[in-house]
């Protein structure tokens, strides 16, 4: 009566590892505020001031090159926290109590790659799902997978990834990989 147990534990085991039909997924984080990165195209408007007024690409170095102040680093910040820092930078010698205001002019793109009948890089659209995704790419190619899609998303300093269903959420740098099927 004591070895039961353990045959029970023993033999359940080997079921346990087949309990789940899809591969291991990492969390991917589908919300929060916006932050700008490499090739993303900002609007900014210093008020009173014209000819600072432009849109700037940010740069592979994570900055822009803004008029009168250089570079100035807007990797990983948010619209307001970038203004607060071009405010702060033209309030250094150049400017008296600058007014100014960034917004997002163009996204950078996002990327899909695999089971898709055009592959490559596309200009993002608010609000798109992956099943947009796919949709802007062509549709699914003749061997897709249709149930198994993977994002690849920049989290801080570590690239994520997750396997995702149609209505998730992509942001502009993703990388949705469209898996092939086996048979």
């Amino acid at each position: 009566m004591r070895w039961l147990p353990i045959l029970a534990v023993t033999l359940m085991l080997p079921l346990a590892a087949c309990a789940t039909t899809r591969p291991a997924s990492y969390f991917v984080e589908p919300s929060g505020p916006y932050t700008l990165d490499t090739g993303d195209l900002v609007r900014v408007t210093v008020y009173g001031d014209q000819e600072l007024s432009n849109s700037y690409r940010v740069g592979d170095n994570g900055t822009i090159s803004f008029p009168l102040v250089g570079q100035v680093q807007v990797r990983g910040q948010t619209t307001s926290v970038a203004a607060n820092r071009l405010a702060g930078a033209l309030a250094n010698g150049y400017l008296r109590n600058p007014n100014v205001a960034v917004e997002v002019a163009q996204y950078r793109p996002f990327f899909i790659q695999g089971a898709v009948r055009t592959s490559g890089q596309f200009a993002y659209v608010p609000n798109m799902t992956v099943r947009a995704a796919i949709s802007t790419a062509g549709g699914y190619g003749e061997t897709a997978n249709r149930n198994n899609v993977t994002v690849y998303r920049r989290q801080g300093n570590e690239m994520v990834r997750g396997d995702v269903d149609l209505d998730f959420p992509v942001y502009p740098g993703d990388t949705v990989v469209v898996s092939e099927r086996w048979f």
